[in-house]
C-alpha cells in the first residue's frame, strides 16, 4: 500500500512520527516505510526522484511529493475518517447539554454553512466547503436534533438542485470542480420531504415566538409548548434568529425549483420567493447584534472576518476531512467567505435571478441578445448564468417553445408564413439553427470564456454563410422564371444570407468590446484596436442598414392599405435610429484612432516600442481569429499602417469626429430613452475604454493645449 500516507509528519521536537489511525483490513497490511524513505533520501541528489520503468512526463504531472503539505493530502488531516472525527467528539449530538449554548451553536452551524455554500458557488470544491460539515456527512445522526436535521436536509437538497442546474447548462467548464460530488452523500432517502420537515420545525418555532409575545402581554401559554432553551430573556431573540434562517432556506429552495419549470412557467412564482428571500436576509443581518450580545464571552479577531453572525467558531466542521476526495489534484487551500460577504453574495445572486425572472421572453433575437449582453455587465456568477441559459435553450428550442428556424425567420424579417417552410429541413439551415443556439449558450459564459469561444465561433459563421451562398447559387443561379414556391425559397435564402452577415459582424464587434471589459489591451495598443473596431463597425452598419431596409420593405408589402406616397418617401429617406447609433460608434472609433495615431507620430513619449513584441506581432495576437475568418475582407496590418502613419495634428481636425458623434447621439437620444444599453451617458464610456466617458471634450481641451 503506497497510495496513502502511512505515517504523519514528524513533529518539530524530533519525536518519531505517530502511526496513522487508518486501520488495516483483510486485504491490506500497513508497513513502516520510513527506513526505505530515509535510505532513498540519502542516496538522491537535488532534482532526482524514485520512479518505475513506466514513469513518464504525464505521470510526473500527477506525482505526489510525500510530506509536502501542498501535495500530500493525508499529511495535514486532523482526522483520517468521519468515524474517527465523530469518536473524538468533533460533531456531538446534542451539540451541548446547555440548551442555550446548543441553540447558539446550531445558529453558528447554519451561518457557517451559508458561508461555505457561497464559497462553493465561487468555484471551490463541494467536498471542502459545504460537505466539510460532519453533520451533513452523517445526516442520520442528526435525527434526534430536529432543528439541525431539518436544516441539513434542506442544504443537501439545495446543493443537489444547484449541481443539477449547472450540469444541465454545461457552463461549468470554467469552474471545473463545481459539479464534482466525489461520491459525497448528495442523494439521500427522503430528501423529497425536506420541505415538509422544515415546515414542521418552522411552525414549532413560530408557535414558540407567539408564546414569547403572549408572555409579555400576560396571556396564557399553551401547556404542551416547551421553550427552545432555558433563558427566557433570550427566547424571543433566538426564535427570530432561527426563523429567518429557516425561511430563507425554504424560499431559496422554492426559487430554484420554480426557475427549473419548463418554458418559464415558474418565473412569476420565483420572483415572489426571491422577494421573500431578500426580506429574510435583512432579518438575518439584523439578528447579528442580538447574537453577539447574548453571551458575555467575546470572540477574538475582527468580527467582519468571521463566518458566523455571533463571531464564534462553528462546531462540526473539518475542511481537510474530505481533502482526498477533492479530485486527482493536490488539495486546494480554501478560504471560506466571511458571513457578511456570504450574505452579500446571496443578495447579489437573488438580484441577478430576479432580473432573469423579470425578462418578458421576447421572441425577437435582437432584443434577446441585447438583454443577455446587458445582464452580463452585472458580472453574474455561475449559478445565475446557468439559470439564464436553461431558460433560453430548452429541448433545442428558444424558451422551450420556439423552434430556432422560426426565430431566425423573424430576425431575418421574413413573412410569418415562411416559418414552417420545408426549407428548414435543409442541412445548412439545421446547422444555422445550431449556431444560433450555441451563440446563446456562449453569451451565458463568463467574459473570458465568452471572448475565447466567440473568436473561434466566427469561423463557423463564415463557413455557414459560404455554404448557404453555394446552395443558393446551385438552386437558383440560372433560374429566369420561377414558380411562387421557388420565389419564396429565393426570398428565404436572400434574407437569411444578409442576416447571417449582419450577425457575423455583430459577433466580431462583441469580441472586440470584450477585450476592453477584460482589460486585454494595453494603452499602446489602443490605436490598432480602435482602427480594427472602426473597420468592423463600417461593415456592421452597412449590413444593419440593408437588413432594416429589407425589413421595412417586407412590412410595407404586408400592409394592404395604400398610404400617402410622399410621407412614405420621407420616412424611407430617414436613416433608422439603430443605424445612426452605429454611425455614432464609427465617429468615435475613427476619431480615437486618428487622435492616438497623431499623438504617437508627433510626441515621442506616446510611441514606446515593446521590448518583447513588435507592433505587427501584437496586431496578429489580437486579431488572428478575425483575420482567419476574413472579418472584414482586405483588412491587414499594412492597411492599418497606411491609414495611421501620416496622421498629424496640422492636417487632421480630430474634434470633428467627436462633434459628429455628439450630434448624432443627441439626435437619437429620444429613440432609446427606455434602453439603458444605448443611453447617451454610457455611449462614450463603452467604446472609450479607459479614456472615460468625456473623451470628446477632453480631446478638445487637450488639442488646444498642444496648439
Amino acid at each position: 500500500m503506497a497510495d496513502k500516507p502511512v505515517y504523519e509528519e514528524a513533529s518539530i521536537d524530533g519525536q518519531p512520527p505517530k502511526l496513522a489511525s487508518i486501520p488495516a483490513s483483510d486485504t491490506t497490511v500497513w508497513a513502516d516505510a520510513s527506513p526505505l524513505l530515509q535510505a532513498a533520501c540519502a542516496g538522491l541528489r537535488d532534482g532526482e526522484l524514485i520512479h518505475g520503468d513506466n514513469f513518464n512526463l504525464f505521470a510526473a504531472m500527477s506525482a505526489l511529493e510525500i510530506m509536502d503539505p501542498k501535495m500530500d493530502s493525508g499529511i495535514v488531516c486532523t482526522y483520517y475518517s468521519i468515524d474517527e472525527a465523530i469518536e473524538n467528539g468533533a460533531a456531538p449530538i446534542p451539540i451541548s447539554l446547555d440548551s442555550t449554548i446548543d441553540v447558539r451553536c446550531t445558529i453558528d452551524i447554519m451561518d457557517h454553512l451559508l458561508a461555505c455554500e457561497a464559497a462553493w458557488h465561487k468555484g471551490h470544491s463541494l467536498a471542502q466547503t459545504v460537505f466539510s460539515c460532519i453533520y451533513l456527512l452523517r445526516l442520520d445522526r442528526t435525527a434526534p436534533h430536529a432543528l439541525l436535521h431539518s436544516y441539513c436536509r434542506i442544504i443537501r437538497a439545495t446543493c443537489k438542485a444547484v449541481v443539477s442546474v449547472v450540469s444541465d447548462a454545461r457552463t461549468h467548464e470554467e469552474e471545473d470542480l463545481f459539479t464534482m460530488t466525489y461520491g459525497l452523500p448528495l442523494n439521500g432517502d427522503g430528501d423529497d420531504k425536506c420541505l415538509s420537515i422544515l415546515n414542521a420545525v418552522e411552525e414549532t418555532i413560530s408557535r414558540q415566538l407567539r408564546a414569547c409575545k403572549a408572555t409579555s402581554s400576560k396571556r396564557r401559554l399553551p401547556e404542551d409548548l416547551e421553550p427552545l432553551q432555558s433563558n427566557s430573556n433570550l427566547e424571543e431573540g433566538f426564535c427570530k434568529a432561527l426563523l429567518c434562517r429557516l425561511r430563507f432556506r425554504k424560499h431559496f429552495f422554492h426559487v430554484l425549483s420554480c426557475m427549473k419549470r419548463p418554458q418559464g412557467r415558474g418565473l412569476e412564482s420565483a420572483r415572489k420567493h426571491i422577494a421573500s428571500c431578500l426580506t429574510e436576509l435583512e432579518s438575518i443581518l439584523e439578528s447579528a447584534d442580538f447574537l453577539r450580545s447574548c453571551f458575555d464571552e467575546s470572540c477574538e479577531g475582527d468580527i467582519d472576518d468571521k463566518t458566523t453572525a455571533s463571531g464564534f467558531e462553528p462546531i462540526g466542521f473539518d475542511a481537510m476531512l474530505n481533502s482526498r476526495l477533492s479530485a486527482p489534484t493536490p488539495p486546494r487551500a480554501i478560504k471560506i467567505l466571511s458571513w457578511k460577504k456570504a450574505v452579500e453574495y446571496f443578495v447579489k445572486l437573488l438580484h441577478d435571478l430576479d432580473v432573469i425572472c423579470s425578462y418578458s421572453l421576447d421572441p425577437h433575437l435582437e432584443s434577446l441578445l441585447r438583454f443577455v449582453v446587458q445582464f452580463q455587465k452585472s458580472q453574474p456568477d455561475l449559478v445565475a448564468r446557468s439559470h439564464l441559459q436553461l431558460l433560453l435553450v430548452q429541448d433545442g428550442k428558444l424558451y422551450g417553445r420556439d423552434p430556432f428556424f422560426a426565430v431566425i425567420n423573424k430576425a431575418a424579417a421574413l413573412p410569418e408564413a415562411t416559418k414552417n417552410h420545408d426549407i428548414q429541413k435543409n442541412e445548412s439551415f439545421l446547422q444555422l439553427g445550431m449556431l444560433v443556439m450555441n451563440l446563446l449558450k456562449i453569451l451565458c459564459t463568463n467574459a473570458a470564456w465568452q471572448r475565447r469561444k466567440l473568436g473561434k465561433f466566427l469561423q463557423d459563421w463564415r463557413v455557414i454563410y459560404v455554404q448557404l451562398e453555394l446552395a443558393f447559387r446551385n438552386e437558383y443561379g440560372e433560374v429566369s422564371s420561377s414558380s411562387n414556391d421557388e420565389n419564396t425559397c429565393m426570398k428565404i435564402f436572400q434574407h437569411i444570407l444578409l442576416w447571417v452577415e449582419e450577425q457575423t459582424y455583430w459577433i466580431a464587434f462583441r469580441f472586440l468590446i470584450l477585450g476592453f471589459e477584460l482589460e486585454l489591451y494595453s494603452t499602446g495598443e489602443y490605436c490598432m484596436v480602435y482602427w480594427y473596431l472602426y473597420a468592423v463597425l463600417i461593415k456592421l452598419t452597412e449590413k444593419t442598414h440593408l437588413m432594416m431596409a429589407v425589413s421595412h420593405d417586407t412590412a410595407k408589402r404586408k400592409g394592404k392599405k395604400k398610404k400617402d406616397s410622399s410621407k412614405d418617401l420621407a420616412r424611407e429617406s430617414r436613416i433608422p435610429p439603430a443605424v445612426l447609433f452605429l454611425q455614432c460608434y464609427i465617429c468615435l472609433a475613427e476619431g480615437l484612432t486618428m487622435m492616438l495615431a497623431a499623438l504617437r507620430n508627433e510626441i515621442p513619449v506616446f510611441h514606446s516600442p515593446s521590448p518583447f513584441n513588435t507592433e505587427h506581432e501584437k496586431f496578429v495576437q489580437h486579431f488572428e481569429l478575425l483575420q482567419r475568418a476574413c472579418i472584414p475582407d482586405h483588412v491587414s496590418y499594412p492597411s492599418y499602417k497606411e491609414s495611421t502613419t501620416h496622421a498629424r495634428f496640422s492636417t487632421l481636425a480630430m474634434y470633428n469626429y467627436f462633434k459628429d458623434a455628439q450630434r448624432i447621439a443627441k439626435e437619437v437620444k429620444s429613440s432609446f430613452s427606455n434602453d439603458p444599453e444605448r443611453a447617451f451617458s454610457t455611449l462614450f464610456s463603452r467604446l472609450g475604454g479607459r479614456w472615460g466617458r468625456n473623451v470628446p471634450f477632453g480631446w478638445i481641451h487637450f488639442s488646444s493645449y498642444l496648439k
